[in-house]
């Protein structure tokens, strides 16, 4: 069974950092696509930034450009996503997630539980 553990989150004050992880368990090769969501009260869940650990290749949702920085370490099977200058909007619950890159466009497979972000003025 495959399981996302994750970890970090917490408060901190604007223009602080945060380092977020996501452990996946229970797969041996597949599951490339790897990405970070966040889902702020009364807001649809946005993807904040997401990967392809085999190319690899990124992708940055515009908000976070330049701040967020997302990685992956293929020998611990674990998802990081860098955050630095964080502001009050980036205030949200943050989730892994992971999926295989083919076919195209399908939806991920396997979430984590979700970590809260909450950064303050």
């Amino acid at each position: 069974q495959v399981q996302l553990v994750q970890s970090g989150g917490g408060s901190v004050q604007t223009g602080g950092s945060l380092t977020l992880s996501c452990a996946a368990s229970g797969y041996t090769y597949g599951y490339d696509c790897q990405a970070w969501f966040r889902q702020a009260p009364g807001k649809e869940r946005e993807g904040v930034a997401s990967i392809n650990t085999a190319g690899p290749t990124t992708y940055y949702h515009d908000s976070v450009k330049g701040r967020f920085t997302i990685s992956h370490d293929g020998a611990k099977k674990t998802l990081y996503l860098q955050m630095n200058n964080l502001q009050p909007e980036d205030t949200a619950m943050y989730y892994c997630a992971i999926r295989e890159c083919y076919p195209d466009s399908r939806e991920f497979d396997y979430w984590s539980q979700g970590t809260q972000v909450t950064v303050s003025s």
